[in-house]
């Protein structure tokens, strides 16, 4: 399961699919309505959060637009659109992670987007995040 905390626009349509998926997984495991995933590194920012339900909700409904503005058919009732807006930190540390393994990513799986970024200096977080200074986060699992 990743849960990117880099704004949905960069991923290519297979990651933004499987986005929408692996956060409607977390969303059930926050809901109490699935045993798996309970533990997951992916959902302790999510658990963190004064309302939890409502932060996923909220990243639900960027990633849903996104996917509007593709011309993608997601499922809008899937998102419950009743939260209050919030943020939650991040570390820039963890968004500079993650734009290089989403580059190493789309190298192999979609070389027309990766060539779109590959020259980008920064990138925008998911809008429900504000950067923090600080290091990757600690719940991430690191790949080589």
């Amino acid at each position: 399961m990743r849960i990117w905390s880099l704004h949905p626009k960069y991923l290519d349509a297979k990651g933004l699919v499987a986005l929408w998926r692996e956060t409607l997984l977390a969303k059930h495991v926050l809901e109490g309505s699935t045993r798996g995933y309970k533990h997951h590194p992916q959902l302790h920012r999510f658990q963190a959060a004064e309302k939890p339900l409502e932060a996923l909700n909220q990243y639900l409904s960027i990633v849903w637009e996104e996917a509007q503005a593709r011309n993608y058919h997601f499922d809008k009732d899937k998102v419950n659109w009743d939260f209050k807006h919030t943020f939650l930190p991040l570390t820039q540390g963890q968004l500079d992670y993650e734009m290089v393994h989403l580059l190493k990513k789309l190298q192999t799986r979609d070389v027309g987007k990766y060539e779109e970024l590959v020259e980008m200096k920064s990138w925008e977080a998911h809008p429900l995040f504000r950067i923090i200074e600080g290091d990757i986060e600690p719940w991430e699992i690191m790949t080589k």
